[in-house]
């Protein structure tokens, strides 16, 4: 009897075990979904049951980032609602998570790649296909990656984000496409005209004509190369009275840009490697940065321009000091920032009765194809110090691969002297690619002796090439083994005549290449 009454309650035990794991499991599956649900009623980490305005999730769904916003929109009903009216679309590789960064470019790669661009050409045309075209604002396409992208894909896109009522697109095409793609601009008539404010183009053909009067609130304006003349460029600029910033950058076919005086409001412009240009004309009143850059020297009027306050110049012609302070400067007597680089320069800065009333930054960057000219005189560069009452801060780089000036070690006669002028608001002096020329010598010690507000003079024999870390040995820049016994040089020349001459005020920072990487060898 015990034995049989033993037996029943393990079988009791047994079933009721079973029963209670039943449950559990049950009870298990059932808060998993319920949790589930909740997420997918709150999203990206809302309070389950939380009752907002539609407005304020729109608000919460733009500031995520597009990948966190689109996986929100596919777990949320409220999300998805406000990804079909995104505002602010950027679609690349990196936002799509995309990116093929470190793989060898080998044929496997190679069809990688292929494969990565249709998979980013598919997302982005079903993401915007799936947009209502309602409440976008922004569209940036970043297909810098793509080789080939079909064009009806393209036409396609921008019809969407055109009768959207789009105020900024960007669209950057790849430089090795296989074929040029027309930007069409009648789609701008579909209601854009009205809205488009800031528009960024690279590698395609851009055809603005006199019928398109749609510029009106155009803003910025910014072409990387575009194909458009200076006809087309003269009509889209006189249609937009409304423009801040221009921005041209290897536009070939470019001969001229002409702005009119209508552009009251244009404060920033940018005109960099455009291969055929020769003429800039700009009657905007009101231009407060100009950049220029490329290989051909190009004629600059400004008109009354007399609000330019920052200009940037760089130019592959030799000569380019000699030129922008004669030629150009005058035309701009109010600039505050001067940033000139010139390659090659062979022809002394001469010393002009023109000033800079208001220059209180000036850096200028010398480049020579080896060695600068030994014809180009350093002291020279004084010339723009006595036209600049207020300067402040003078920075001077020079690039070369050897030294061709005379050094002033072992022979220290005749070390010219400048009648003194005192340069009364110079703080801070530096000099990059310091070497023991001469003329350079007696540049540093013409300011040492006439600037009596000198607070720092920094001397660089290193010739930009800046010493690695203790971290990672060996990651300094190159030097040739000629370059680097010329800055040995130079750091003995500083020691022996510039040192003992620093006022006690005077902050003097020496430095010379890595003796890690480019020790001399003797």
């Amino acid at each position: 009897m015990r034995l049989m009454s033993r037996k029943r309650h393990r079988q009791r035990r047994r079933r009721r075990t079973r029963h209670d794991g039943l449950i559990a499991s049950f009870c298990k599956k059932k808060c998993s979904l319920r949790q589930q649900d909740d997420y997918s009623q709150s999203a990206a980490g809302l309070r389950p049951g939380l009752d907002l305005p539609e407005d304020i999730y729109r608000h919460i769904h733009a500031l995520m980032p597009l990948r966190d916003a689109a996986r929100a929109a596919c777990v949320s009903h409220t999300f998805l609602q406000s990804w079909r009216r995104y505002r602010n679309l950027t679609l690349s590789k990196e936002t799509l998570g995309l990116n093929v960064n470190g793989i060898d470019k080998d044929e496997m790669a190679r069809d990688l790649i292929s494969k990565v661009d249709g998979d980013l050409i598919s997302k982005v045309d079903g993401i915007l296909k799936n947009h209502s075209g309602v409440g976008m604002k922004k569209l940036e396409l970043n297909l810098y990656c793509c080789r080939k992208v079909d064009h009806c894909y393209l036409n396609s896109w921008l019809r969407i984000a055109f009768r959207a009522g789009i105020e900024e697109l960007t669209m950057l095409l790849s430089l090795t496409s296989e074929a040029e793609y027309n930007f069409p601009c009648s789609l701008l008539f579909s209601g854009s005209e009205k809205s488009i404010r800031h528009l960024k183009l690279s590698s395609c053909v851009f055809r603005p004509t006199a019928e398109l009067d749609c510029w009106r609130r155009l803003k910025e304006l910014l072409l990387t190369n575009v194909l458009i003349t200076s006809d087309e460029l003269e009509c889209l600029l006189s249609t937009s009275s409304m423009l801040e910033l221009l921005w041209l950058f290897r536009c070939k076919e470019i001969v001229r840009v002409k702005i009119p005086c209508q552009l009251q409001r244009l404060s920033f412009l940018r005109v960099g490697e455009c291969r055929k240009l020769q003429e800039i004309e700009s009657n905007a009143p009101n231009i407060s940065t100009f950049d220029i850059s490329g290989s051909n020297l190009v004629r600059i009027s400004f008109g009354g321009a007399l609000q330019v306050k920052n200009m940037r110049m760089c130019s592959y012609q030799p000569n380019f000091i000699w030129y922008t302070r004669t030629k150009l400067m005058p035309s701009v007597p109010n600039v505050e920032t001067l940033r000139i680089s010139s390659y090659n320069e062979m022809i002394s800065t001469p010393t002009l009765p023109s000033k800079f009333l208001h220059l209180k930054y000036l850096h200028i960057t010398l480049i020579g194809h080896e060695a600068i000219s030994p014809a180009y005189d350093y002291l020279s560069l004084v010339s723009f110090l006595v036209a600049s009452p207020c300067l402040e801060t003078f920075i001077f780089v020079v690039h070369q691969t050897d030294m061709k000036h005379d050094s002033i070690v072992g022979d220290i006669s005749h070390l010219r002297q400048l009648p003194e002028h005192c340069h009364d608001n110079l703080k801070s002096v530096t000099i990059v690619g310091f070497c023991s020329a001469k003329s350079m010598f007696e540049l540093t010690l013409h300011i040492i002796k006439n600037t009596s507000s000198l607070q720092c003079l920094t001397l660089d024999t290193s010739f930009g090439s800046y010493g690695c870390s203790v971290d990672k040995p060996g990651g300094c820049n190159p030097m040739g083994r000629d370059i680097i016994k010329e800055a040995h040089r130079a750091l003995l020349a500083i020691r022996t005549h510039v040192e003992g001459i620093i006022p006690s005020r005077v902050e003097l920072n020496v430095s010379g290449p890595c003796s890690r990487c480019h020790a001399v060898e003797h």
